[in-house]
């Protein structure tokens, strides 16, 4: 078990700046997600973790221990990376059994770990199979079945579930947070898949060029996003973000399209609306200005409908199937309470009165 911490750390590759100026607390037994998109630090934290990398600046904790001269063995933390790193002469049985063996852990303990993990990760049998024979998805369930088979302070996974297919990442994901709850260890995912991320992390933080823009629950990130990059990248589909204009006691967007009543806020200068929280009906006139449907995606239990207004695409998702037709004209309605509100430089900007979220 462990708590796993950042003070301040910075690492550059050269010119590029990998990770800037982090600062995070893991808690012991949580299970902790770093959602980004490619090139923004995920790795490089993780590799820091495990003491493959050096801080150029600040200090890497475990448990309250400054750790940066302590070496990746005698850290106790298993890994799965993202290239998997499995030993080609050797089966899926000997992959998964190798960190047991050489921690001198008797056969029948080793047996039984093996079994349990490959039953979970529903590769039984393929175990007496060599890494070159297996799919790249068989490959994974591999990997992190070794690292399941440990007895770790904490575990580190490296986007483990990207070359399953969708039926078995769904089901692995599942089955790591269950594993992991009942391990009772602490668990780092990296991942740039957001469905993903939501779903599995007791905590998540959202990186962007190796800088944490935020840091809370899923639930926390997606209602109540700190910048406009964040409120963009976790969503799908993603956030309307829409320049607004002001004038006097009303906001406007969208070519006049959708018309709110001002809030008690300066500096406006966009405002974002989640999908699913706009609201499409016919155009039948009145004030403002109608959209003008662009495509109809029915998905079964909803459909994105994309739409075109004063020069602005923008997306909504709606319930079940609506008759709604391309071209057709119609109006844009939203409740005031689910619009977020931007500055110039993309900050969440809130009323004076109200706190600030993490």
């Amino acid at each position: 078990m462990a708590e796993i911490a950042f003070r301040h750390v910075t690492k550059r590759y050269g010119r590029t700046l990998a990770v800037d100026d982090a600062s995070f607390t893991v808690a012991d037994n949580e299970f902790f997600c770093f959602f980004g998109p490619p090139l923004s630090g995920k790795s490089t934290i993780l590799r820091l973790i495990l003491g493959l990398e050096k801080p150029d600046v600040g200090e890497v904790l475990i448990d309250g221990r400054v750790v940066n001269a302590v070496s990746p063995a005698a850290r106790n933390i298993a890994m799965v990376f993202q290239n998997l790193a499995l030993f080609p002469h050797m089966t899926a049985a000997g992959n998964i059994r190798f960190p047991l063996v050489e921690r001198g852990v008797p056969e029948l303990q080793i047996r039984a770990r093996m079994a349990d993990a490959a039953e979970k990760l529903h590769i039984t049998h393929i175990l007496h199979k060599f890494p070159g024979q297996l799919s790249g998805g068989e490959r994974q369930r591999v990997a992190i079945a070794r690292a399941l088979v440990r007895d770790p302070a904490a575990y580190l996974m490296d986007d483990p579930i990207s070359a399953l297919d969708a039926r078995l990442r769904e089901e692995t994901r599942v089955e790591l947070k269950r594993i992991q709850r009942e391990a009772g260890r602490t668990l780092i995912y990296v991942t740039h898949d957001q469905e993903e991320a939501m779903s599995v992390a007791d905590r998540m933080a959202i990186l962007e060029h190796g800088a944490i823009r935020q840091i809370g629950t899923p639930s926390q990130i997606y209602d109540h996003p700190a910048t406009a990059y964040v409120a963009r990248f976790l969503g799908s589909p993603m956030m309307n973000i829409l320049t607004a204009t002001r004038q006097g006691y009303s906001v406007s967007a969208a070519g006049a399209a959708i018309q709110l009543a001002a809030p008690d806020l300066t500096g406006i200068a966009s405002l974002g609306l989640r999908p699913e929280d706009l609201r499409v009906s016919p155009w039948a006139g009145g004030t403002g200005s109608p959209a003008t449907v662009i495509e109809v995606e029915p998905l079964g239990g909803h459909t994105v409908v994309t739409l075109e207004a004063g020069g602005t695409r923008l997306r909504a998702m709606l319930r079940g199937q609506p008759d709604i037709r391309v071209s057709a004209q119609v109006a844009l309605t939203c409740d005031p309470a689910r619009v977020h509100y931007f500055g110039d430089s993309g900050e969440t900007l809130r009323p004076s009165h109200q706190g600030g979220s993490e």
